[in-house]
């Protein structure tokens, strides 16, 4: 039985809002959607499982209409799927009394119940939402299976508010799978266990790959074996840039080194800039500038001035910049922490002068 393992597309959202690129995150997000939707009738998938979140709100009727022509496309492939706690089912949610095509099968009970596929012998446990947050951990009630079918748990959750998991609870029960969601960055605890992430990332603190799970059970000897792999498919990534800057440097052979780094990483990903090291006492980066240089969400300054502490006691030895010079160089404690020190003070001293 080959099955793919989504979770967390978050339809409907618009990532980096009030940037340039915004509203074609917010279509990308449809499009590799319906890109996974049609690997599956490419690769022959038997099983599509949504672990949750497939919207990233209360779905629009037309939203809907739209995700289950895709399904209907589908013409060998089941698909299961949920409500997590962004898209849960309220009381007037365009979620309840849907018509889905006749392959597509969604939990419509806040405690955890079953779908059994017959043609793939595959029995599916899971719930939906019905409200933004569950404490109570459902996942872990033991049920009775039949080790003659394939068990798979379509689970959302992981922290405090949402569904906490014991994964160790959770292995013991003797799922051959356990579909998770929730987590936006993919996550291999076992064979039979995983959080596949979102399918783009949404934010800048989802670095990394994104993606889906795809995997086969078959039959080995009395037990069920699964094997999965991980398959990127992310139009873009968020991608920090940490620019050492040197003394010497003036803005531009700044700016043209970062320019260089977005080059050779692809200049369709989303970049963060953080600034390290010294730079010239009497340089100062525009920040404005360098979010010119693509998609950039943001710029972060870390750089301190390279001041010249020796000159600059000589130049100040007799007023307050000069006596602080003195004092903090007299104190015992790593260099680090006396630059560091120095920095700070003479900052502060030298904006008040």
């Amino acid at each position: 039985m080959r099955f793919i393992h989504l979770a967390d597309v978050h339809l409907g959202m618009q990532p980096d809002l009030r940037r340039d690129w915004s509203q074609d995150r917010s279509k990308e997000i449809w499009r590799t959607f319906e890109n996974v939707v049609n690997q599956c009738e490419e690769d022959s998938i038997d099983l599509l499982l949504i672990a949750g979140d497939l919207f990233h709100k209360q779905p629009l009727l037309r939203e809907l209409k739209e995700v289950n022509y895709l399904f209907k496309r589908l013409t060998g492939t089941h698909v299961v799927l949920m409500a997590g706690n962004h898209d849960y089912i309220s009381q007037t949610s365009n979620y309840m009394n849907f018509p889905w095509a006749d392959h597509v099968h969604m939990f419509y009970q806040e405690e955890l119940t079953d779908f059994y596929i017959k043609e793939l012998n595959t029995r599916i446990f899971g719930l939906s939402y019905f409200t933004r947050d569950i404490t109570e951990p459902k996942y872990h009630q033991s049920v009775l299976l039949n080790k003659q079918e394939i068990s798979i748990l379509l689970a959302h959750g992981g922290d405090e508010k949402d569904i906490p998991i014991d994964r160790k609870i959770i292995e013991s029960l003797g799922y051959t799978y356990v579909a998770l969601g929730h987590i936006h960055k993919p996550a291999l605890y076992t064979n039979q266990m995983v959080y596949p992430g979102s399918l783009e990332p949404l934010d800048k603190t989802e670095t990394g790959e994104h993606g889906y799970v795809q995997g086969e059970i078959s039959k080995l000897g009395d037990e069920y074996q699964t094997v999965i792999k991980f398959v990127p498919c992310s139009r873009r990534q968020y991608i920090p840039i940490e620019f050492e800057v040197q003394p010497h440097m003036t803005q531009l052979e700044v700016i043209d080194g970062i320019r260089e780094q977005i080059r050779l990483k692809g200049t369709n990903h989303i970049y963060s800039i953080t600034l390290e090291g010294s730079r010239g006492v009497d340089i100062t980066f525009d920040e404005e500038e360098l979010l010119t240089l693509g998609h950039i969400t943001q710029v972060e300054d870390h750089t301190i001035p390279d001041y010249n502490f020796d000159e600059l006691y000589l130049e100040n030895k007799d007023n307050i910049i000069g006596m602080f010079i003195d004092k903090i160089q007299s104190l015992e404690y790593d260099d680090e922490v006396i630059d560091k020190a120095l920095y700070l003070g003479v900052k502060a001293l030298m904006k008040l002068k």
